[in-house]
């Protein structure tokens, strides 16, 4: 599913990227805790959190996560805005919730299996 896609579905804006908004995401991964996403993400994942500081970039960053979807109508920072560019993270924002967001991407395909599972 295309970023695009994503930012249809969600009904989200793009804040940074858009020129990238083309590139396909597998799966998604929906947390708050950035520990949860170190263990668990694998790579092409759309990561949805409601966690709004500049940990969440470098956590993408790091995890080499292409795009971030803020939900509950949180904003990044001016300051993680630049940081996403300079490290070409898309970042889009939504008013839904976590769970709705997720919810509806499921629903129109796109799944968790890009996603770690530890027993």
């Amino acid at each position: 599913m295309t970023i695009n896609r994503v930012a249809e579905i969600l009904d989200a804006d793009i804040i940074c990227g858009e020129e990238r908004a083309s590139i396909e995401v597998f799966s998604a991964c929906g947390a708050d805790l950035m520990s949860d996403v170190m263990a668990f993400v694998k790579e092409q994942v759309l990561l949805l959190t409601g966690l709004i500081n500049v940990q969440v970039i470098r956590t993408a960053n790091l995890m080499d996560i292409d795009a971030i979807c803020f939900v509950r109508g949180k904003k990044p920072s001016e300051e993680m805005v630049e940081m996403a560019r300079d490290m070409g993270i898309i970042l889009l924002k939504t008013k839904l919730p976590l769970f709705l967001s997720c919810g509806k991407l499921y629903d129109s395909g796109l799944t968790g299996g890009g996603v770690r599972v530890i027993d």
